[in-house]
């Protein structure tokens, strides 16, 4: 995939229908721009504006006897003249003070034409989901997310039959049934993460047999296992799933059934015991994030048939394997499309061998907090994508591969707390302009470079502690101008602090 932080990276979404929402200044400013809007209409927007509460007049094109098909966040049909889209979603920033609240008119019901409504971001905390959007029926795609709104999720939302996109994420909201869902013949993407679903035991009949849903996203909405192990006439359109953040202590069977799933997200479930055999049955399946479980054994050789994998993220776990046989295997079935692969906290032991350097579309490897030993091996640099490179915590050992001043592209590079040793020289960073994390410490390097030494990058985090940097302060810490974190503990340091020091922004 919801997504975590950097060691997760989000699994992508395929749902096109965003692809329909316009580019709404421009279709507000220009396509409109001739167009007088209907006078009832109008009054309908009027009257739901008076009801709400505006705190930095957000709203203060909607005047009386205005063209409302000019005001900000109204869309109307470019033929009718009819108001065709609301987008009145709240700016993200945490500046802003822009949300709006209050209540909402059901003079939205004489908006005979509105098929897409958006109200996310916003502050409507003291009112439940109001009961009249389901008498929406034009609605093909309704987002209320963000927006605070408390409460029974509605049943009569099963009503819009038009609707393909609903999205209720990050709501107090609840429903002892999701039977209503079954209504929305045309839905293809539903997201009701952080909704209270512990009373829906339906959850998985009524959504893993939907006919038209393409993305699902249920992330922690207090789901557990199904108690009635019902056999589903699984959906042949779901591509992404995503049931993260819940107490599922086994994957649902009727997931390996959905032979059309591109993205799966189970990450911080109460999964244990071996990784499920039955994903190599998904042969489609591009992002597998199984992070943050208790999943023991080894990686079935099921999972090595995904010969699309370009995700896989299986960290903090209790995985057991050489690192070397994962390497090989993932090099006969996903050499050219595996993107990310995050394998951190697991109990992963063995050598880093030269296949390393083969997944040429590598961007993201962690395999720190793990039990790998022996060298880094020089292949790495051959790893043009890479950006993200983590093997702390391990028990490497050797020189710190040369190989490393050419991965132009590497933004975070961590092999603290390993055991490698020797003499790092300019050359080893000498490509690293986009380098912004260098995490090195506990390890027994040794770096004095020339005094006129640059670096070429501006990193915001540096820690070389117990590197070996000579007694003097180094000179070239001068120009890093974004640092906000620095360690160069125990580095051998016995000079007065000097003034640019001082002043380093960290």
């Amino acid at each position: 995939m919801a997504i975590a932080t950097m060691t997760t990276p989000l699994p992508i979404s395929f749902f096109p229908f965003l692809l329909l929402i316009p580019a709404i200044c421009f279709t507000i400013c220009d396509a409109n721009s001739n167009l007088l809007c209907i006078p009832s209409e109008r009054e309908a927007l009027l009257k739901f504006k008076n009801h709400l509460i505006d705190p930095s007049n957000r709203l203060s094109s909607w005047v009386e006897g205005g063209d409302c098909c000019k005001w900000i966040g109204v869309v109307c049909h470019n033929l009718t003249g009819h108001v065709h889209q609301l987008h009145l979603a709240a700016p993200l920033s945490p500046y802003e003070q822009s949300a709006l609240g209050g209540k909402i008119n059901p003079s939205l019901l004489e908006l005979n034409h509105l098929s897409t409504l958006d109200l996310s971001n916003n502050n409507f905390s003291s009112i439940h989901i109001p009961k009249f959007f389901g008498l929406l029926e034009s609605l093909t795609y309704l987002n209320l997310s963000r927006a605070q709104f408390q409460g029974a999720i509605p049943h009569n939302l099963g009503n819009l039959s038009k609707l393909q996109y609903l999205d209720l994420r990050g709501n107090d909201l609840k429903s002892k049934s999701l039977h209503w869902v079954s209504g929305l013949s045309s839905l293809q993407y539903l997201d009701l993460s952080y909704a209270n679903l512990s009373k829906a035991t339906d959850w998985l009949q009524v959504t893993f047999k939907h006919p038209s849903l393409l993305e699902l996203h249920l992330s922690a909405c207090v789901l557990e296992d199904d108690p009635y192990l019902i056999s589903v006439n699984s959906s042949k359109s779901l591509a992404v799933l995503d049931l993260s953040w819940n107490s599922l202590s086994s994957v649902p069977k009727s997931m390996f059934s959905l032979h059309g799933l591109v993205s799966i997200d189970l990450i911080f479930n109460s999964l244990d015991g071996p990784i499920p055999d039955y994903f190599g049955n998904i042969s489609f399946l591009e992002v597998l994030d199984l992070h943050q479980n208790s999943l023991n054994s080894s990686i079935p050789n099921s999972l090595y048939s995904l010969n699309h994998l370009r995700f896989l993220h299986l960290s903090s776990n209790k995985i057991k394997q050489d690192i070397s046989e994962i390497l090989q295997s993932l090099s006969r079935c996903c050499l050219g499309s595996l993107e990310s692969l995050n394998m951190a906290d697991n109990q992963l032991s063995g050598h880093l061998t030269y296949q390393l350097g083969q997944f040429k579309n590598l961007s993201y490897l962690s395999l720190a907090q793990n039990n790998i030993s022996g060298p880094i091996p020089s292949s790495i640099g051959e790893l043009s994508s890479l950006k993200y490179f983590d093997v702390s915590e391990n028990q490497l050992n050797g020189t710190f591969p040369l190989c490393f001043g050419q991965l132009e592209s590497l933004v975070t590079l961590d092999f603290g707390y390993n055991l490698l040793e020797g003499v790092v020289i300019e050359t080893h960073f000498s490509k690293l302009t986009r380098l912004t994390t260098l995490k090195a410490s506990h390890n027994r390097l040794r770096f004095e470079p020339n005094s006129s030494w640059i670096p070429p990058f501006q990193c915001q985090i540096i820690e070389l502690g117990h590197w070996h940097l000579g007694s003097k302060f180094p000179l070239w810490l001068k120009f890093q101008k974004e640092l906000s974190s620095l360690d160069i503990s125990h580095v051998g340091i016995s000079d007065v602090m000097p003034t640019w020091f001082v002043n380093l922004p960290t």
